[in-house]
């Protein structure tokens, strides 16, 4: 049963680094093929390590976790706004030669802010024991990387074609992400 229940975690988790995983291949529609496999592995990676990090604050940390866990969201919305914001300033002033590259820190600053909220993934799966925690954790980042991994191919095929405006709609759509992500924490 813990496997079809990981199964769902990692599509329900995976939806917002699939979207970023577009707006990505929406930014750079021309990228390095190892870039392709670079972007679905790092959004993949913390997919799996914040539910294994919040599984292990169940038993080690569960009070102060809670308080940390409440104000992920808020973090993720301002990372997300940070990001998107960037992406829509450079798409503005983008001259029509220039390239907007994905950067490693701001890769991994997505990373975070799309996973985050899988921190608390930890309190659900909080009854497993370790072997079956990990495992659920590597399906989480294995669903995670295809899921990522189409969204980047999507976001190329689309960028290319829009490519002048790619950047502004991939920041307004990291936004938008941040504020859903704001809005439900709120709720």
């Amino acid at each position: 049963m813990f496997i079809l229940t990981s199964i769902l975690l990692g599509i329900a988790l995976a939806m917002d680094a699939f979207s970023v995983s577009v707006v990505n291949g929406l930014n750079e529609p021309n990228m390095k093929s190892s870039k392709k496999i670079i972007i679905p592995l790092v959004f993949a990676l913390f997919q799996f390590l914040m539910p294994l990090i919040g599984y292990i604050c169940v038993y080690n940390l569960a009070e102060n976790f809670k308080t940390f866990a409440d104000i992920c969201p808020y973090i993720a919305f301002g990372l997300l706004l940070l990001i998107g914001t960037k992406m829509i300033i450079e798409g503005i002033i983008k001259k029509e030669d220039d390239k907007i590259i994905t950067s490693i820190p701001i890769l991994l600053l997505q990373g975070i802010a799309t996973s985050i909220d899988a921190l608390s993934v930890g309190f659900a799966i909080d009854d497993y024991k370790m072997y079956e925690a990990i495992i659920s954790c590597i399906i989480i980042g294995v669903i995670t990387f295809i899921i990522c991994f189409v969204g980047v191919l999507i976001g190329k095929i689309i960028g290319k074609k829009y490519n002048g405006i790619s950047s502004i709609i991939g920041g307004v759509i990291l936004i938008i992400i941040g504020v859903i992500i704001l809005i439900k924490a709120l709720i």
